[in-house]
């Protein structure tokens, strides 16, 4: 594994999971592995559970870390090849790329979708061309598109909690007054696709999300429907993917109720976290003792734990 871009840089997906559990219960196990290593953490956009977990998992293995809030600390980058700089971006990034990789091992990187420019969001800017123009692996700590260690810790934390060998996980789209992006719905749907379980994505008309993500996926308009008989309830809002960045319902009809939950097998709820108390979901289902919320945070720190410390061992 040179990087940690997508889910399909881990090697083995059962066998990573199983690691990372096993991480989560020896956490200073391998901390030798880090000493004198250093880990970047760029951010370009805000952040709590990542860069905190982040943290604590090159703790573990006894890396240190240097935070930069990229957004407001940093220069302006300019990403485009060939181009004359004489704007309002100071630094290209072949440079900054070739910089941190002489002050650092490893570097991170959290950069959002702009929600403006699909086929740019799409092309991954900001991540592609650290990888490129790096020469030290990058990890992905939620990109335009994809939000792998989130999904690498929901897997954990569905075979922590799963009671059945097929389990019945809905994710299901909920309101939210701005536009998020596909991140964490792109990723927990390929997540998904390595484990067995019957899976089914809820949405109303307009949010379907790319269709080369969720495939055969069976899609639902009707979102009681898909709770039936549910084990795992994922709730997430995202933008509009085929009017791209739009919000095209705005009404509380998809917020997630202890009524709603009722319709389930008892299902455990899931959330990434931020989340809006009483808009995305009701206090009663997200306070309820079949709340994972916490857990799932919890769990972003083996995940993330698991990732620095194969790209240790890969030298």
């Amino acid at each position: 594994m040179k990087h940690f871009l997508t889910l399909d840089d881990l090697p083995n997906f059962h066998q990573a999971v199983a690691e990372a559990r096993a991480l989560k219960i020896q956490p200073f196990a391998e901390e030798h592995l880090g000493r004198h290593k250093t880990l970047g953490m760029l951010f370009f956009n805000p952040s709590l559970r990542t860069r905190l977990s982040t943290q604590k998992a090159a703790q573990h293995l006894g890396i240190q870390t240097m935070v930069m809030n990229f957004s407001n600390e940093g220069w302006a980058l300019e990403f485009e090849k060939g181009t004359k700089m004489d704007g309002l971006r100071s630094e290209h990034i072949k440079e900054a790329a070739a910089v941190v990789s002489q002050y650092c091992d490893m570097v991170a990187i959290r950069a959002f979708a702009s929600l403006s420019d699909k086929e740019n969001d799409e092309a991954e800017q900001v991540l592609t061309q650290f990888a490129e123009y790096a020469s030290i692996p990058v990890i992905n700590m939620e990109s335009a598109t994809a939000h792998p260690l989130q999904a690498f810790a929901d897997a954990i934390t569905i075979q922590e909690h799963s009671t059945k060998k097929r389990p019945k996980i809905v994710l299901t789209w909920a309101p939210h007054p701005k536009a998020l992006p596909h991140a964490v719905a792109n990723s927990f749907t390929r997540m998904v696709k390595n484990i067995e379980a019957d899976f089914v994505i809820a949405q109303p008309k307009g949010y379907e999300l790319n269709p080369d993500i969720t495939g055969n996926t069976p899609l639902v308009f009707n979102q009681e429907e898909a709770l039936e008989g549910a084990d795992f309830v994922y709730a997430k809002n995202w933008c509009s993917y085929s009017d791209y960045g739009k919000i095209v319902r705005t009404d509380d009809e998809w917020m997630l109720t202890t009524e709603k939950m009722k319709l389930t097998d008892q299902a455990k709820f899931m959330h990434c976290l931020p989340i809006r108390r009483n808009i995305v979901v009701a206090d009663g289902v997200l306070d309820h003792p079949n709340s994972l919320v916490i857990e799932q945070a919890n769990n972003r720190t083996f995940s993330a734990q698991w990732v620095l410390k194969k790209l240790l061992q890969n030298g």
